[in-house]
């Protein structure tokens, strides 16, 4: 696998918008678009342990999503999902 720190890749599986992504070292799969208003995540900047929304300033955690900080009102986590790696694959289970 030929990830690299900085790694970005948007994708749909089913009804998922998803994005992979790498920093650290660590890998990611994450809901695509910010809870907040739809805004495309895949421009946002990492700051930290956290990925920023370029729309509002939304923060949440990259590790598990948590809500850290919102200039309008609240909103929900973003969602994460775990992956699975299989010899020199990488897949998702996705629950309903």
């Amino acid at each position: 696998m030929n990830l690299f720190d900085g790694y970005r890749k948007v994708f749909k599986i089913d009804n998922h918008q998803l994005m992979l992504l790498q920093q650290d070292g660590q890998r990611y799969l994450i809901e695509s678009n910010c809870p907040h208003r739809a805004f495309p995540l895949s421009a946002s900047d990492v700051v930290g342990d956290e990925l920023v929304c370029p729309q509002h300033g939304y923060r949440f955690a990259i590790a598990d999503g948590q809500l850290r900080h919102y200039s309008e009102e609240p909103c929900r986590n973003l969602r994460c999902y775990p992956l699975v790696y299989q010899q020199n694959e990488l897949g998702v289970v996705l629950g309903e």
